[in-house]
């Protein structure tokens, strides 16, 4: 039952964060986690298949983080911190 709620919990904090993503980098970020927290979901309830995918989904939100926050960086132009 425990697992359950925590399958319940960390999936819908995911598709939050999914939807609020546009609102700020941070919930780029909060996404790569919820991914994270799903994958470790997958894999605590046997379904190692929806971990691996949930796996992959982390890394590319991670990139999207990282090129997000340096594409931000970068607009502001050279010497501005």
């Amino acid at each position: 039952m425990t697992l359950t709620i925590f399958g319940v919990v960390v999936l819908t904090f995911m598709m939050l964060m999914y939807a609020l993503e546009r609102k700020g980098t941070g919930f780029i970020l909060a996404f790569a986690i919820g991914c994270a927290l799903s994958s470790s979901y997958g894999f605590l309830s046997g379904a190692w298949p929806f971990g691996c995918v949930e796996a992959i989904w982390t890394v590319i939100a991670i990139h999207r983080y990282w090129g997000t926050t340096h594409e931000v960086s970068n607009e502001q132009g050279p010497g501005v911190a």
